[in-house]
């Protein structure tokens, strides 16, 4: 991923919110020198270094680890378009956005106990906070029709795209005209857009 170094972001913490926040991503492999991808949910383990995800037993990608183990995972967050009226000083139309890519090396989990410990820890993840979470109960035999998958983490990218490289007057207006939106997708861009004019002042 190309990152100018004003929109790098390499602190760990942020960078291990960021995925626990928009944990659905995409897996992407390399087959016979062909991208293929897979959008589906994943676990971050941040003190072993590895991304746990799974897929449908009769999607190829699993087997993609035997040929190719390389793997990329892009993880994406709030992202709007920036009109240049916008700006106080002359620009550009631009588009803002984080994504985080996450580079490591892949094998299939094909054993049904670490499987349904995968599935039983995704559902406790996102079950929490509910007034009534699922209560694992079901016929282990429904594993069968998935394969864990284990990325061994090698290297993290944060892109976060905020305009960083605007006066602080233009930054304070692009967050004005996102809020202004109303959309919950603009509100959260505009509350990452106030967030990195921080950073940047300090």
């Amino acid at each position: 991923m190309y990152v100018p170094t004003h929109f790098a972001e390499t602190d760990a913490a942020t960078l291990a919110a960021f995925i626990e926040a928009h944990s659905f991503g995409t897996l992407v492999t390399i087959e016979a020198g062909t991208p293929f991808a897979s959008h589906v949910p994943f676990l971050y383990d941040q003190e072993a270094g590895s991304l746990h995800c799974h897929v449908a037993r009769g999607n190829p990608q699993w087997r993609h680890f035997e040929s190719s183990p390389e793997a990329l995972v892009i993880f994406a967050g709030p992202h709007g378009y920036i009109s240049p009226t916008w700006y106080t000083e002359p620009g550009v139309p631009t588009w803002n956005y984080v994504a985080v890519h996450v580079y490591g090396s892949g094998r299939p989990i094909d054993d049904a106990a670490a499987t349904a410990r995968h599935v039983e820890a995704l559902a406790a993840k996102h079950e929490s906070g509910s007034p009534s979470p699922w209560v694992p109960s079901y016929d282990p035999r429904r594993l069968a029709g998935i394969v864990g998958i284990e990325i061994r983490i090698r290297a993290i990218e944060g892109k976060y795209k905020l305009s960083q490289n605007r006066s602080a007057a233009d930054r304070a207006s692009v967050v004005a005209n996102l809020e202004a939106s109303g959309s919950d997708n603009d509100v959260a861009l505009a509350t990452l857009v106030v967030s990195a004019g921080a950073k940047r002042r300090t």
